[in-house]
């Protein structure tokens, strides 16, 4: 059949725009792909006291619609846990409980999505005179739809020279879990190196030295040191929808400024209780004349070599040319993601689209280009393309508040909705074509889009 809506992704971000779609546009027909066989979150990530670093109500729903039962305050009531939850002595939610929002959550729209479905290509067809995007899955199970949406999530920056060596002992932090309990399985390791200067580059760092008590964990980082988040309101400004307006509207300097000013605020920095946790661990483990947690800024690595039970890393000191030589049982980086961009770690589409690009505009500097709306134009406006938008990839053109964060995911999913739903009005009306059917067999878009 072709459906109305392909998303390609059921993380986070997809999941705010099926429940956007199932509130605000009822009778449109969605379908979901996604790779993984559940609708885990984060599973690789999921650290014992770890928590989500952002309000509990930036959840799925309710910035756009408060009254919704898709909220995490709803989710903590039908669970029986939230007078408890609200008793914690904590600022935010550990991360273990948001992931049970987000598999609570998704269990509701297990009917529109297929999982075990990894998108391997995406392109056009054309069906009964009307263009048409085709999916193919790594099953080999083909899908259409009249409008695409791209949620995958981003892409794992891994930094050279980490990224020329393919070894299950080096390896970023989103397979952190499963990788140290198969690397740990016969006995405890003796060093391990932590990679980056992030909120994520500290926790590992004390999850570390929680599981194994007589390891050595060194954080190597390329700044001076490990680095307080930014968290003044002021700042913290910069994730409200009035920020991503103001700065889609910027010129590519001013973003850029911008960028500067905001990446204190998720990039590079960690917050106050773990640094000062981290801290204290150091200094007591030096008055007892037993250290074996070290921070070491100011360090680049120049050569990885991972042999069958160890990683030899070689440093340089940025700026007193010292080298240095580790030797660990495996490196952990927590290195963060790519963001659409010319830099070399940045992308300049999501590499499913690499067969759309071509067609797609962009930026002077070769990125694409993308709408207020989130959509992606064709670069020749007489190009038969059909409608095509991003979810959550789009931080290079709409701020920091698209980071990946929940802070905008459910405002950014009806914004996403409302599009969606015009696009499709347009589509219809355009080619003098029905809507797809329904799974019973009813037309629904029409009436839907009534609403």
């Amino acid at each position: 059949m072709v459906h109305d809506i392909l998303g390609i992704g059921f993380g986070p971000a997809n999941l705010a725009l099926a429940i956007a779609l199932e509130e605000k546009q009822p009778g449109l027909d969605a379908r979901f792909l996604d790779a993984r066989s559940a609708p885990d979150w984060q599973p690789g990530m999921l650290l014992d006291g770890s928590d989500i670093q952002n309000h509990p109500s930036r959840d799925l729903v309710t910035l756009r619609n408060p009254r919704s039962r898709y909220s995490f305050l709803n989710y903590l009531h039908e669970n029986g846990r939230l007078l408890r939850h609200l008793n914690l002595p904590s600022e935010f939610p550990l991360r273990k409980e948001y992931a049970g929002y987000i598999r609570w959550a998704a269990g509701h729209f297990a009917h529109v999505v297929d999982y075990g479905q990894r998108a391997t290509s995406v392109g056009t067809v054309e069906r009964d005179g009307e263009m048409l995007y085709e999916v193919v899955t790594d099953s080999g199970r083909r899908y259409l739809g009249r409008v695409l949406v791209m949620g995958p999530g981003r892409t794992p920056y891994i930094p050279q020279p980490y990224n020329e060596v393919h070894s299950s002992r080096v390896f970023h932090l989103t397979s952190y879990l499963p990788q140290v309990a198969a690397l740990t399985a016969d006995r405890d390791p003796e060093a391990v190196a932590v990679i980056g200067g992030s909120q994520s580059a500290v926790e590992l760092a004390l999850d570390l030295s929680r599981r194994f008590p007589r390891t050595r964990v060194v954080t190597y980082t390329r700044s001076h040191s490990l680095r307080l988040k930014d968290t003044s309101p002021f700042s913290e400004e910069g994730y409200f929808p009035e920020f991503t307006e103001y700065y889609h509207s910027a010129s590519p300097a001013s973003r850029r400024v911008l960028d500067a000013y905001m990446q204190p605020t998720n990039y590079s920095s960690a917050d106050g209780d773990v640094l000062k946790e981290l801290y204290l661990a150091i200094y007591e483990q030096e008055l007892d004349g037993d250290q074996r947690l070290f921070v070491r800024g100011n360090t680049q690595a120049t050569a990885v070599d991972a042999g069958e039970s160890s990683v030899t890393i070689d440093f340089r000191e940025l700026h007193t040319g010292e080298q240095i030589r580790d030797t660990v049982d495996f490196a952990v980086l927590a290195t963060g993601f790519r963001n659409m961009g010319p830099g070399v770690h940045e992308e300049l589409h999501p590499p499913m689209l690499t067969p759309l690009a071509p067609r797609l505009a962009t930026e002077p500097d070769g990125r694409l280009e993308v709408s207020s709306d989130y959509r992606l134009l064709p670069a020749d406006s007489g190009d038969t393309l059909p409608p095509l938008f991003l979810n959550g990839l789009c931080e290079s053109s709409h701020g920091i508040g698209d980071a990946g964060s929940f802070s905008l995911l459910s405002l950014r999913a009806g914004v996403l909705t409302d599009s969606l739903a015009a696009a499709l009005v347009h589509r219809t009306a355009s080619t003098g074509t029905d809507a797809a059917e329904t799974t019973d067999g009813e037309r629904a878009t029409s009436a839907a889009l009534a609403l």
